[in-house]
């Protein structure tokens, strides 16, 4: 596929990026920031602009495409995740503005050139939790899909927002329209450098409903959005299938979820953030756990 990825410099992205290109794809990576990586391309563009927006959505990949002659091919998907990552970095109304328009545009841009698939990076804190005043406790565990987006803080809203703009243009267009709430990303390093302190202290990963992804995995994520067609606008959970800390699920409920409602039964080390549904409509199935490392960090 010829794809073209926003925000592939982050710290999702540049792990996503080599991923899709092992698996023989073509992009572009659209961002502030060139990624240096072996044969992808790069472009310096804003995404608050709407004009720089479908302007790439219009042009070559590359220099090498002048000699095909064949003019502009287009793209076959758009992958999303140029965004403020998090509170806390600019001002709120700056996350916000940058996080919506910013999806706007881009989408507006896809779906106007006739781009069929559509993958876009929300989040976990779209469920209120992680970003929450004090504790806030999920509705109910494992926490679903279906699980209640009422966060307080300008990143999940912005989030949230975006959503809804993504539904919305999938059903003026048809297009497939994808929406990822993405976990906590952790990179294979982060395991001996962040993991130590995390396993044995559950209280550091509470915000996250103890779970994460590892980055890797998030790929093979968005692989499985680019194989499997016509599920028209969807949003999926994406984490690992264990959680991030040493201590059972059952010890976890019976310190942090006692008072909350449990609507399944679930494993020895199973994650509170349910991938369920990304399981069984892409098939997807996460590979790596920061158990692997379990050696090394005890060490």
């Amino acid at each position: 596929m010829r794809i073209l990825f926003t925000g592939g410099s982050g710290k999702a992205g540049r792990h996503v990026i080599p991923y899709l290109m092992d698996q023989g794809h073509q992009v572009l990576n659209v961002d502030q920031q060139p990624l240096d990586h072996p044969g992808v391309d790069n472009r310096i563009a804003d995404i608050t602009d709407a004009g720089q927006m479908h302007d790439v959505m219009h042009s070559l990949m590359n220099l090498g495409e002048l000699d095909e002659g064949t003019g502009v091919q287009g793209f076959d998907a758009i992958v999303h995740f140029a965004a403020v990552p998090r509170i806390l970095i600019t001002s709120d109304t700056e996350v916000f503005r940058v996080n919506t328009l910013g999806t706007y545009h881009v989408i507006d841009a896809a779906v106007k050139a006739g781009v069929p698939k559509i993958i876009f990076a929300s989040s976990e804190t779209t469920y209120g939790i992680c970003f929450a005043q004090g504790e806030r406790k999920p509705d109910y565990i494992p926490v679903d899909e279906d699980h209640p987006t009422v966060p307080e803080d300008s990143y999940a809203m912005s989030k949230v927002c975006n959503e809804a703009t993504a539904r919305s243009f999938q059903a003026r267009t048809g297009a497939d329209i994808y929406g990822l709430r993405i976990n906590n990303v952790i990179e294979p390093h982060e395991y001996a450098s962040l993991f130590p302190r995390f396993i044995h202290d559950p209280d550091q990963r509470r915000r996250n409903i103890f779970a994460y992804i590892d980055a890797r995995d998030l790929g093979q994520m968005v692989q499985r959005c680019l194989d499997v067609d016509g599920l028209g606008y969807q949003v999926f959970n994406v984490a690992n299938a264990d959680t991030s800390v040493a201590a059972q699920t059952s010890d976890l409920i019976d310190r942090y979820y006692k008072d909350v409602r449990q609507t399944r039964d679930m494993d020895q080390f199973k994650t509170f953030y349910s991938i369920e549904k990304a399981r069984d409509l892409l098939g997807f199935a996460p590979q790596h756990s920061w158990r692997e490392s379990r050696d090394l960090l005890e060490k």
